[in-house]
């Protein structure tokens, strides 16, 4: 790595949890991160902020003032643009050296696949089962990790999920089939916490970076299945394992390639 690049990651390098090598593992990671709003932005932060190396953004939709209260890479400016391309033009102003591929189309399960192609992990912090099911579908059938976080009111959620691998749960075990529609509900019907979504996302960037640093240093630890709650209310964690389910259309034993 260049002096500089060093200089910036310097905190990261001298933790023996992530070292030189987990640096370096970052710096050529690629990431596709699906949403740009209370959880993509604060994600997006810090994880440009750690030195992942590569992004693919993706988001079909437009800044609107009422995300300034939650989705802290825009600004007044940005009001009326299109959030991929304000979320490019912060990343550009914060880290010149990382590469960025934007994708401004909403994911269908007809173009999930080549949207997060070539990434290393796809994060998901998307607002509406079908998208998110779109994209886990794509996730196992494309062999690529799959981080899932959400948030409303006062309360996240974040799991990792590699239903591509033989013993572990995809996204769709977790929530089953009944949920094939944009039927969510949404954060201007029961309001948010912008202060949740800062959790939710950062916490979503910490799990990132132990799933992008598995097996290259000490601090890789995917927790396959483990899906994790944050309270904001109570001020509290829980977790709990999601086991693969062998009837899943997307990931179960009767699937064939």
């Amino acid at each position: 790595m260049p002096p500089d690049r060093i200089d910036r990651f310097a905190r990261h390098i001298v933790l023996p949890e992530i070292g030189g090598a987990g640096q370096v593992a970052l710096a050529v990671a690629h990431v596709a991160l699906v949403g740009l709003g209370g959880i993509g932005s604060p994600a997006l932060q810090y994880l440009a902020g750690a030195g992942v190396g590569r992004f693919t953004l993706i988001d079909d939709g437009r800044v609107e003032l009422s995300n300034l209260q939650r989705q802290t890479i825009y600004s007044e400016r940005d009001v009326g643009h299109g959030k991929a391309v304000s979320a490019r033009r912060w990343l550009a102003n914060f880290d010149g050296e990382i590469a960025v591929e934007l994708v401004d189309r909403r994911l269908t399960r007809d173009n999930a696949g080549d949207a997060i192609a070539g990434a290393d992990l796809v994060l998901d912090g998307t607002d509406n089962f079908a998208t998110r099911l779109a994209v886990s579908d794509a996730c196992v059938a494309s062999g690529i990790p799959l981080l899932s976080a959400a948030v409303g009111r006062f309360q996240g959620q974040v799991g990792a999920f590699a239903g591509h691998l033989p013993d572990e749960a995809c996204y769709r075990c977790f929530v089953g089939d009944a949920f094939d529609a944009d039927d969510c509900d949404t954060c201007a019907e029961d309001g948010m916490l912008g202060a949740m979504s800062g959790w939710t996302g950062t916490f979503a960037a910490m799990h990132a970076i132990r799933v992008l640093l598995s097996g290259k240093a000490a601090f890789g630890d995917p927790q396959w299945g483990r899906v994790h709650l944050l309270d904001g209310l109570k001020a509290e964690m829980r977790s709990f394992h999601i086991a693969k389910d062998p009837a899943c259309r997307a990931c179960g034993s009767n699937v064939t390639g």
